[in-house]
């Protein structure tokens, strides 16, 4: 025989209504009544449906996770698992769930933002990136939705929860330790410009050439838009300039990978020719051969941040937005050396 509300109310000796309101995590129940009630679950084996839990609050239970495009192509990349990693830990402690956008083009990641929030399958929402005019972060904003951003927004930082790595101080200390190691001709292959992550990083390199007293070279630098469709071209012409850089910084990784790769078809060894640094860590870096030089942006704890940023959020409606710096450390490895 099924066990009921009215079976546990019998054994707590409250009445089935209090066993609803604990069970809805009402504020107004003492945490003695609480106690009562969820030891008298526990004794009888009762498991309460979850679904009628939370119609009564008026809560889904669930925060929606946006990333920049779609599943398939995100979850290429290391970054997303880890990140994700880091947002279940904290979403678990809150017992709340994770609802994945799945669409594929900026539009229809943008409608389905609209459809979860207001059809209510999540309570907040967490941004995954931070670009320029974002139609998401600003349709967010302007209808009160409790929402964080990994990454420094592009606009009212000081009225929006996220949480960031300093990029430009951690950019500017790669490009000093590739300075320290005697390169003067350093080239920046960066992610998408429109992407505040990448003009902060670019700001960095700058800034370190700058107080070097290096003139800027803007063909060293390679955006994501100037790589698509023809990666390997343009790393070609990037390294048959008149010339050529002898150290390259790599928006992630994966880019240093790509780019190892093109210059091992040129006949140019890393380190020996060229000295090459990524970001984020990822595990396939420290075996390579050589072991790369990378930057690790927490990225665990990037994602564990923003959950917890979005949970005070929805607990507290007027709770004043924060705003954390996750740290960053240059990893150095064999994949640089001095000239």
């Amino acid at each position: 025989m099924a066990i009921t509300i009215k079976d546990v109310a019998r054994l707590a000796e409250v009445s089935p209504a209090t066993v609803s309101r604990v069970i809805a995590d009402h504020p107004k129940i003492t945490p003695k009544t609480k106690r009562k009630v969820r030891l008298a679950m526990d004794e009888l084996g009762y498991y309460p449906n979850f679904q009628a839990r939370n119609l009564v609050a008026q809560k889904s239970k669930a925060i929606g996770v946006v990333m920049e495009n779609s599943t398939t192509l995100a979850f290429q990349n290391p970054f997303f698992p880890e990140v994700l990693r880091g947002i279940s830990v904290s979403a678990h402690q809150s017992q709340y769930g994770l609802y994945l956008s799945t669409s594929a083009t900026e539009q229809e990641i943008y409608e389905e933002v609209v459809a979860m929030t207001q059809g209510k399958r999540v309570d907040g929402v967490i941004l995954l990136y931070s670009k320029m005019d974002d139609k998401i972060l600003d349709y967010l904003l302007a209808n009160g939705v409790p929402f964080s951003v990994v990454g420094r927004p592009y606009t009212r930082p000081d009225a929006i929860s996220y949480v960031d790595n300093d990029n430009i101080a951690i950019a500017k200390e790669v490009v000093d330790h590739l300075i320290s190691l005697g390169h003067r001709d350093i080239s920046f292959v960066g992610g998408a410009s429109d992407f505040i992550v990448s003009s902060d990083r670019l700001s960095g390199y700058r800034q370190a050439l700058a107080e070097a007293e290096i003139p800027f070279t803007p063909e060293y630098v390679v955006t994501q838009e100037a790589m698509e469709g023809q990666e390997q071209q343009a790393i070609c012409k990037l390294m048959k300039q008149k010339k050529p850089p002898t150290a390259i910084v790599t928006h992630d990784d994966l880019v240093a990978y790509e780019v190892i790769s093109y210059l091992e078809d040129l006949n140019i060894a890393v380190p020996a020719d060229v000295s090459i640094v990524g970001f984020n860590n990822h595990t396939l870096s420290s075996h390579l051969k050589p072991p790369l030089s990378t930057v690790d942006i927490s990225i665990f704890d990037l994602g564990l941040e923003a959950a917890n940023l979005v949970l005070e959020k929805i607990n507290d409606g007027n709770a004043a937005p924060r705003n954390i710096v996750v740290p960053a450390t240059l990893i150095e490895r064999a994949s640089c050396q001095s000239l």
